[in-house]
């Protein structure tokens, strides 16, 4: 009797995850080679905000795009929390943002600590329904920000 054909699950070019991860989208506070390359290096998918935005784009018209393709939005951007629209912006676009909270650092160390903390951002954005943002530590550590600790209301 002849082995039953097994029909392989082609992934949506849509699809938000690869096998290794979710797509990473730079804020555009993050530069456009150094910090991407380094993730690249590591096996992520990047796309960096220059790729597909004017500078001075808005952020809920870049948020609002990122959002519908699910991909993690990575920024270095540590206030964002507390400004009531761009804040806002993140919560409507159903956005997973990852914010590095390390001060007076390289582009290449960004790009080195990101990278570190790749798992730990795979695997909450995985975990956890957008949106939400979290925290990248120096030393690579993830965790979520408690929102009722942020000056957001709601």
């Amino acid at each position: 009797m002849a082995a039953k054909e097994r029909k392989s699950k082609k992934r949506s070019a849509a699809s938000s995850t690869r096998p290794d991860g979710f797509v990473l989208f730079l804020d555009r506070c993050l530069g456009r080679h150094v910090v991407a390359e380094a993730l690249r290096t590591a096996g992520s998918e990047v796309e960096v905000h220059a790729d597909h935005f004017r500078e001075d784009a808005p952020d809920d018209e870049w948020l609002d795009w990122v959002g519908r393709k699910g991909w993690l939005v990575l920024t270095k951007d540590k206030r964002i929390r507390y400004r009531q629209t761009e804040f806002e912006a993140v919560v409507q676009a159903n956005v997973r943002l990852f914010v590095l909270t390390a001060g007076n650092v390289t582009a290449m160390e960004m790009g080195e600590i990101f990278a570190k903390a790749l798992r730990g951002m795979n695997s909450l954005a995985g975990n956890h329904d957008a949106p939400f943002v979290a925290r990248v530590t120096k030393g690579g550590s993830v965790s979520l920000y408690d929102r009722r600790k942020s000056k957001i209301s709601g």
